[in-house]
């Protein structure tokens, strides 16, 4: 129905309601199930139910006291504004002694771009480097955000498949014959989510062969890099002739269980992190200058809270692990980073959605399926085990009583 809107001394009809017309790019955007799980189980929450959240990536633990004071004291002091768009200097220079020294290579703070959280990296750098027609080679099962922003802008998202039977690593030989002329970007994510796959010294340099003298850039997401279990971090931008072809993307969020804070960086060659910059003027501005603050505290301060939080996952994906493979139908192997473990549920004989829904409608646990990872993680679910280890053990048994019943 129309009304009347009265326009001098005449009247005109007004339409109700306009109908939604997006952009077509709007159509190819895609999401991240975990938020959509979460809103769910808080449903779930909100009727009375008890729900173990296995589903979201952030860490449980408070951010560090001394990274707190450092923002609070900031804000006393007047820390509450503006500043420049590719972020403060002091926090720049802080991150660029950190690269340097823990990927040995040298890295100056004009090669630095703070952002709001890691995603913008991700977005960034496809939307600054990747046209229609080009090619974006990405791992799946990966985080979904990745194959988003490739189909997003109009390039074509090149799917390499991680197996189990490599431990969720990049077949290269597979990468090798996937590249082409059109290859514009390859993105690693080691240590990896959903997999907890980690690439080795062998893995990353014969990546970096298979890439050869092409002018390919690599999109190397390392925001799990603090947290391994076994051996140490791996970046292919240590790799001789590597640097300049790549853009480390890194953060504070898993690392300093700081994700409410949104602040990530990106390292990348000077004139690319001019339009990266540009980028951010034209979308945040800036990072919050006293988050920034808090950031310099974090890689400056005690490092012993990180050391605690990744021996206590270790600790947690031990338990879980070993309770997976003693469930009917489960098999897991023993991801080596990150906080994520990746059972195989295929022996179920269930699709991962479907008993993903299940085992939070029917036993009270969150967690996602494979598939919200890409096409390539049917077959698996994916468990945070950024929980208690009473919580763990809890999902445990409820997960096992289920399939008692069910399977």
């Amino acid at each position: 129905m129309n009304r009347l809107a009265e326009s001098g001394s005449e009247y005109a009809a007004i339409p109700e309601v306009f109908p939604l017309r997006l952009a077509r790019r709007m159509s190819r955007l895609g999401t991240e199930t975990a938020f959509e799980v979460l809103v769910k189980a808080r449903a779930l929450e909100a009727k009375g139910r008890d729900i173990v959240h296995l589903e979201i990536g952030e860490p449980d633990f408070d951010t560090p006291g001394n990274i707190i004071d450092a923002s609070i004291d900031a804000l006393h002091q007047g820390v509450t504004h503006y500043g420049p768009s590719a972020g403060l200097p002091e926090l720049r220079e802080t991150i660029a002694d950190y690269v340097s020294e823990t990927r040995r290579i040298n890295v100056t703070p004009e090669e630095v771009v703070v952002v709001p959280g890691g995603k913008p990296i991700i977005f960034f750098s496809i939307l600054a480097l990747a046209e229609d027609g080009d090619e974006v080679i990405y791992p799946n099962p990966g985080f979904p955000i990745y194959e988003s922003m490739i189909s997003y802008v109009g390039a074509k998202p090149v799917p390499i498949r991680l197996r189990e039977e490599l431990d969720f690593r990049v077949d290269v030989a597979e990468l090798a014959r996937l590249i082409n002329d059109r290859t514009k970007l390859i993105i690693l994510n080691s240590p990896q989510n959903p997999t907890g796959g980690v690439l080795t010294e062998k893995d990353i340099a014969d990546i970096a062969s298979a890439i050869g003298d092409r002018d390919i850039m690599v999109l190397t997401d390392e925001i799990y890099s603090r947290l391994i279990f076994e051996g140490e971090h791996q970046s292919i931008m240590s790799v001789p002739g590597m640097k300049e072809r790549c853009i480390l993307l890194d953060g504070f969020s898993k690392t300093y269980a700081m994700t409410g804070w949104r602040m990530g960086y990106g390292v990348m060659r000077t004139d690319l992190a001019t339009h990266i910059s540009r980028l951010m003027t034209n979308s945040n501005s800036c990072t919050a200058s006293f988050t920034q603050i808090a950031g310099i505290e974090a890689l400056r301060g005690p490092q012993e809270s990180v050391d605690n939080m990744c021996a206590e996952f270790k600790r947690r994906r031990d338990l879980m692990v070993a309770g997976l493979n003693k469930i009917k139908g489960f098999s897991c192997c023993l991801p080596k980073g990150a906080f994520y473990v990746f059972p195989n549920i295929k022996e179920t004989g269930w699709r991962s959605k479907k008993l993903a829904d299940a085992l939070l409608d029917d036993a009270g646990v969150a967690a996602l399926s494979g598939t919200a990872f890409g096409d390539f993680g049917e077959g698996y679910l994916r468990f945070s085990v950024a929980n208690s280890i009473g919580n763990i053990e809890k999902a445990l048994d409820r997960v096992s009583t289920w399939t008692k019943k069910n399977l």
